[in-house]
């Protein structure tokens, strides 16, 4: 859940629900009430990673998820790095696996959570040694792999697409 914002962090004024003119017509945004400071609250770029070792896709459920639902690696990028760079670190930090090539599979919104997710198709090798961040993994044939209808999920489908598998998808549980 993103943050809600109250108070501008150039001058703690209280930021108010405002409109105002800008490209492309009239937009309403968190503006502070005494030195003009906007608050964009644009999207966050967020990493993603089909990662498959041998002929095996690799989910990974994190530590703090209640469900037992496992997911595609993911992370932030960090300043200063690509995106690729950035997946093949967090693939690293997250499994101990070392990247031997990337894909690009895609670029999808996750607006429940203010997102733009770039996913890639990682082969990789190594032994799995996970995080504390995560606290399972499970192994999967590519036919064995069912998709979740938000997010990571559609990329993991359209990846599936690519490769001549049509994509099922699971259904959530309720949070």
């Amino acid at each position: 859940m993103a943050a809600e914002y109250r108070f501008c962090p150039c001058c703690a004024a209280p930021l108010a629900l405002t409109a105002a003119q800008e490209d492309g017509g009239l937009k309403h945004r968190l503006r502070c009430t005494a030195c003009d400071f906007t608050h964009w609250n644009n999207p966050t770029p967020v990493l993603a990673a089909i990662v498959q070792v041998g002929d095996k896709v690799l989910l990974a459920r994190n530590a703090a998820w209640q469900h037992r639902m496992f997911a595609l690696i993911t992370g932030f990028m960090e300043a200063g790095e690509t995106p690729e760079e950035g997946i093949r670190r967090e693939i690293a930090e997250e499994t101990g696996l070392t990247v031997t090539a990337l894909k690009l599979i895609g670029v999808h919104d996750f607006q429940r959570m203010n997102q733009v997710i770039i996913t890639y198709h990682a082969l990789a090798e190594g032994q799995i040694v996970l995080s504390p961040e995560l606290a399972e993994y499970k192994l999967l044939t590519p036919e064995q792999v069912r998709c979740w209808p938000a997010g990571t999920g559609f990329a993991l489908a359209d990846w599936l697409r690519s490769i001549g598998i049509e994509p099922q998808f699971m259904e959530v549980p309720a949070a």
